[in-house]
């Protein structure tokens, strides 16, 4: 292993080294632990009573400078357990002197200490050769947090410094650069700015869609009705509230219960099932009748809310709920069928996501994991099908070993927003198992009842997380089609207020969205508002305007006005909105 080219490495002689710097400065401090972690490093550390700002922050961050021109070695000792326990006793390294006991406790009978300078720490290792392995600039010290002895509220709140890290200067600075834009972008910001979306305690990980974000919540829904789904594909509405004894035959009581909302029904005394996935339900919706072979595919869709107990912890926004709707499609299938449905099904995610630009980065075939259902042999076939249709496709992908469903594997398709970051959003799941649970079967040709297939698609997927990503994909800033409002009437005065209405009258008859705003404010500070609230397109109309009949017309992020013709205007949004333009 070149420990130099190892990033991860890097970053965790990068915590060494910046305990190095706090020991240096505060002698009397105590050392918890400093893995490495994603996009750099972090050291937990005891100051007594002192708190740690960004000033002291940057005073550590010159100290490492000094210590990383050294050129420190890091070198290797290996010693016995029990003298390890006395060196850090006599320290009084507390936190060092708990860890080398636990792993006394685990029959550890040698310890090994990485010295870097003046600095000696427990460590396993590995590390870089010397500290001027790092190049200058590439490391920065970004935040203090406090953090529980091993996170556990009942120990120490010991001070956890964070740093970032990377190979070269160029590469901080790029992250530094995304993740700028990215908390400009940030969904949760933006939502409330925009006054789309609302949170409430009441609800934990619920959105709660104002009338703006309704607008565009039924646009992508139009949207997925139209492209997601579109022809031959059959929607459905199911219960939302199903007998614990259906999830078992799925397989998700023993699988999933932990996730799924859970009640019992006393006067009846049932345990039942609030919906996750529309998945067993649809199972039931293919039974309830007789099944040729001339059915098939047979293409089942539904759109309505599920719910799913997602950790308090894991709840970010829109992107992290607890209840969801999904462009949600269970394809059941004669097993000659699958390769072709999959590949035009994967063509159809690279024409989706065009309309949005976003780019296709990495495709994973997530393959069998450790619990799974069915038969080893199923599961081979059903990998081998989704090789075949991504090799087919000229779609290069990685194995994911073992993430598969635990009633098949999928494929899970990662998209590249316009800042460069990666989001994954659709997903084609190949399932031989659950049409065997459920007793499925179709009438072949040859008139013998045979098993189905079932893709399990999803192609916006959540169209919660979906809205999340498109809001910081466009920073809050939306295609025509998809503003909630698409144009702006700006009246000048009083005596435009009666125009201005009728003009948005006329906007109207052509299904553009559009809003007046005649309130007695100058025009400077209606334009203002309006920018701010990203509008495609803004109207100022005074009398020039009612006497020409002809539209002054200011175009997002432009200062400059445009005089259109009314009806040419009205074409152009119209274009706009029928082409997703």
């Amino acid at each position: 292993m070149n420990n130099e080219n190892n990033l991860e490495i890097l970053r965790h002689s990068l915590s060494h080294i910046l305990a190095a710097a706090v020991q240096e400065l505060w002698p009397g401090a105590k050392f918890a632990i400093g893995p490495a972690i994603e996009n750099g490093f972090y050291y937990d550390i005891d100051f007594g009573d002192e708190k740690i700002n960004d000033e002291d922050l940057r005073e550590i961050e010159k100290k490492m400078d000094h210590l990383i021109k050294q050129n420190l070695k890091f070198d290797r000792e290996e010693i016995s357990a029990q003298e390890a326990l006395g060196r850090e006793k006599e320290r009084g390294q507390i936190y060092k002197e708990e860890l080398i006991k636990d792993l006394m406790a685990q029959g550890e009978e040698k310890v090994s200490y990485y010295a870097s300078g003046k600095f000696l720490d427990l460590c396993r290792g590995p590390h870089i050769a010397s500290s001027g392995k790092i190049e200058r600039g590439s490391f920065k010290l970004d935040k203090v947090a406090g953090a529980y002895w091993r996170g556990d509220e009942k120990n120490k709140m010991l001070t956890r410094i964070y740093g970032l890290a990377f190979k070269t200067k160029e590469e901080l600075d790029e992250f530094l650069r995304i993740r700028e834009e990215a908390e400009k972008r940030d969904h949760r910001k933006l939502g409330k700015e925009l006054e789309l979306v609302m949170m409430h305690e009441f609800a934990p990980g619920m959105p709660f869609f104002l009338p703006k974000g309704m607008v565009m919540l039924l646009e992508l829904l139009k949207f997925v009705r139209e492209y997601s789904y579109g022809e031959g594909y059959k929607e459905v509405r199911t219960p939302q509230i199903l007998n614990a004894e259906l999830w078992k035959i799925s397989g998700h009581w023993g699988h999933y219960q932990e996730d799924m909302f859970c009640l019992h029904h006393a006067e009846d005394d049932i345990d039942l099932g609030i919906k996750p996935m529309n998945c067993p339900a649809h199972m039931l919706v293919f039974k309830n009748d007789i099944r040729s072979y001339r059915d098939l595919p047979l293409r089942i869709a539904e759109t309505t809310t599920l719910y799913r107990n997602e950790r308090s912890g894991t709840l970010h926004g829109l992107t992290r709920v607890r209840s969801l709707s999904q462009d949600d499609t269970h394809i059941f299938l004669a097993p000659e069928q699958v390769l072709s449905e999959i590949s035009v099904l994967l063509e159809k995610i690279k024409r989706i996501y065009s309309v949005f630009d976003l780019k296709i980065d990495e495709i994973h075939l997530s393959t069998r994991p450790e619990q799974f259902m069915g038969e080893i042999e199923t599961w081979d076939k059903a990998e081998a099908n989704l090789k075949e249709a991504l090799e087919g496709a000229g779609l290069g992908y990685k194995i994911n070993e073992g993430d598969g469903a635990f009633y098949g594997p999928k494929i899970d398709v990662k998209v590249k927003d316009v800042i460069g970051r990666q989001w994954q959003l659709a997903t084609i799941q190949l399932d031989f198992q659950m049409p065997q649970r459920f007793g499925l079967a179709y009438v072949d040709a040859d008139g013998k009842e045979k098993t189905p297939v079932v893709v399990h698609r999803a192609i916006l997927g959540s169209m919660e997380r979906f809205l999340g990503v498109i809001i910081e994909h466009y920073g809050g800033a939306f295609p025509v089609w998809l503003s909630p409002v698409q144009v702006k009437i700006i009246s000048v005065g009083e005596t435009h207020r009666e125009y201005c209405q009728k003009l948005a009258g006329e906007f109207r008859s052509q299904d553009i969205r559009v809003e007046v705003d005649d309130n007695d404010e100058t025009v400077g500070n209606k334009i203002r508002k309006a920018s701010n609230e990203k509008v495609p397109y803004m109207l100022v109309v005074g009398d020039k305007e009612m006497e020409s009949g002809k539209l002054a017309v200011r175009d997002r992020g432009s200062r400059e006005m445009r005089e259109v013709e009314k009806e040419r205007f009205i074409s152009e949004v119209r274009e706009k909105i029928e082409d997703r333009n």
